[in-house]
């Protein structure tokens, strides 16, 4: 009988515990806040209320500045909501996939697709770089079409040096009039459906299926936010089991 490796049994469960810790330990550095909701009474609910209770603790001490929030209510819906960062850009592309765009009879619009195309190909560095082509004067200041409704043409110097920018600015104002007048709300309801991307309804889902559902969502933070990390001045890691820490 050979004898049995102590070492490497020792090695595989620092790996382990390292491996499920570095993703909850990652949650702050993806997400602004997690918040669960369960009826603490109902069967339904028995998956996220079993989770949030066995890991709130862990969760916690990894992310000591992240809320962690739980939502009680009579027979509610179990679910985990966070906070996403979608800009205009992920939801025209969203649209653009999911073919949105559509006109009254049902088929898909060309216009609208082509002009948020167009929107998604905008150099926004260039069109910042001529906004200011005119020393001393910002085209884009607050209220200045209420101040001065003829700005555009009032000063025949500074019209000559904004002209590429009135070219860059008209053109995307015109691309945004055209994906934004869709029939029967379509813009808005596609925000909606991308907003829902925040939220993971889990009736009836059990623990490993609530936790798959906390990875997916910081998946997504991962990608769409833009957190920056709060690092404290000391850092202690300690993993059962590891020698020399």
């Amino acid at each position: 009988q050979q004898p049995i490796n102590r070492n490497l049994h020792r090695h595989s469960c620092v790996s382990y515990t390292t491996q499920t810790m570095s993703w909850k330990a990652g949650l702050s550095r993806n997400l602004p806040i997690l918040r669960f909701f369960c009826c603490s009474e109902s069967p339904s609910s028995r998956g996220v209320f079993t989770w949030f209770n066995d890991n709130y603790h862990e969760l916690k001490q990894l992310n000591p500045a992240m809320p962690i929030l739980l939502r009680t209510g009579d027979n509610c819906m179990p679910a985990i909501t966070t906070e996403l960062d979608f800009s205009q850009n992920d939801l025209l592309t969203f649209m653009i996939q999911k073919q949105l765009f559509r006109d009254e009879n049902g088929t898909v619009s060309e216009a609208r697709m082509e002009a948020a195309k167009a929107y998604l190909q905008t150099d926004w560095h260039e069109l910042q770089r001529q906004r200011w082509a005119s020393p001393g004067f910002d085209p884009e200041r607050p209220f200045i079409d209420e101040e001065e409704p003829d700005w555009r043409y009032t000063n025949a110097e500074r019209a000559t040096d904004l002209e590429a920018y009135f070219v860059l600015k008209d053109a995307v104002d015109e691309q945004i009039a055209t994906f934004s007048s869709g029939p029967n709300d379509e813009y808005k309801k596609a925000e909606n459906a991308l907003l829902m991307c925040q939220r993971v309804d889990l009736w009836g889902a059990g623990p490993s299926e609530v936790e798959a559902a906390v990875k997916h969502l910081s998946r997504l933070g991962q990608k769409f936010n833009s957190l920056e990390t709060d690092f404290p001045d000391f850092i202690t890691e300690y993993y059962p089991g590891a020698e020399e820490l």
